[in-house]
């Protein structure tokens, strides 16, 4: 079987318009602006607002304004693949639901659940889908409603999260550019440290959970920071290693952005400077699934035909990875 390559042909991103900044936290807990930032790097994030508002709110605004940019009608759609932590409900699919608001007829479409390291497990599962000659479009969703499973009254998560998303388009390479290369893992023994107690199968919701708060974000914060710092630098430098690629070949790194020290810890690892690392960590805070293609939106206009960039995340589970991209247009 002669494997066609994976590009990403189109990027398109959308965050709420409501802006939750440091200064307003201060009033809900005990943090301040000095406290949030020199730990996490975060200075403000966005909030979905508004009754029976799911996360396909934004996968639908993200992919409708990746349909347009790419000038694709929505019946010549594959596939949808949504990564996210935080659908709109059990079933069904968030995908299900962003296909049918696009009118993506056509495609079939289902989520995707890896937390952070969601947009890599998915966008390496829609590219073999083109690899194989089965698609010819396939796109990629990354999008969460943090804001809906986080408590606004622990310090310790809720200074960290965002909402927003993003969709990118994968679609043969005409090329030697597209999706090149990608490392990915998960262990399990990771669940104790960052999970969330109830309102799966395991922990029904009941009037004891909700008095309980177990249906938030818990996370031991040094416990994971410890190992998104060994895994995410660790498997970034692999893939770089594996293709021959330095600091001087790579023209982004693009990582997860879920603390600025991880981030700047993942850059040493493959010797990239501050200028050749997306961060957006400042405006968006984490937005699990949806950091990457946030980043790769937000940062389009910078980037060249050929550019090289390491994508990377580490998220709950524990599970994480890296992927090499060689980037496929020239921003218009």
């Amino acid at each position: 079987m002669n494997l066609k390559r994976a590009a990403i042909t189109g990027v398109h991103g959308y965050v709420p318009d409501y802006i939750l900044t440091n200064q307003e936290l201060e009033t809900m807990v005990d943090t301040n602006d000095e406290w949030i930032t020199s730990r996490t790097g975060i200075k403000e994030r966005r909030i979905l607002k508004g009754e029976n508002k799911g996360v396909s709110v934004i996968g639908i605004e993200a992919v409708k304004g990746l349909l347009e940019k790419t000038n694709t009608k929505a019946e010549d759609i594959d596939l949808i693949i949504c990564a996210t932590t935080t659908p709109d409900m059990a079933f069904p699919a968030t995908g299900n639901i962003i296909a049918n608001a696009v009118g993506a007829v056509n495609s079939f479409s289902y989520d995707l659940q890896a937390a952070c390291s969601g947009f890599l497990y998915a966008l390496t599962t829609g590219s073999q889908f083109i690899a194989t000659g089965l698609y010819k479009k396939v796109i990629v969703v990354g999008a969460d409603k943090m804001s809906s499973i986080i408590d606004y009254t622990d310090r310790a998560t809720c200074i960290i999260f965002g909402d927003g998303g993003g969709a990118v388009m994968l679609e043969p390479s005409e090329d030697e550019t597209g999706i090149i290369d990608t490392e990915l893992h998960s262990d399990g023994s990771g669940e104790p440290y960052l999970h969330m107690k109830a309102g799966g199968s395991r922990k029904p919701a009941s009037v004891e959970t909700l008095q309980n708060k177990e249906h938030y974000v818990y996370q031991e914060g040094s416990q994971v920071f410890k190992f998104a710092v060994k895994n995410m630098a660790d498997t970034a430098a692999e893939v770089a290693d594996r293709n021959n690629l330095t600091g001087d070949d790579i023209a982004y790194l693009v990582p997860h952005q879920a603390n600025k020290r991880i981030i700047d810890a993942t850059a040493n690892r493959i010797g990239l400077p501050e200028e050749k690392v997306m961060l957006n960590i400042q405006k968006f805070g984490n937005t699990t699934s949806g950091t990457i293609p946030l980043c790769l939106w937000d940062y389009e206009s910078k980037l060249k035909k050929g550019d090289n960039l390491i994508l990377a995340a580490f998220g709950g589970g524990f599970t994480w990875g890296a992927t090499y991209i060689k980037w496929s247009y020239d921003s218009k």
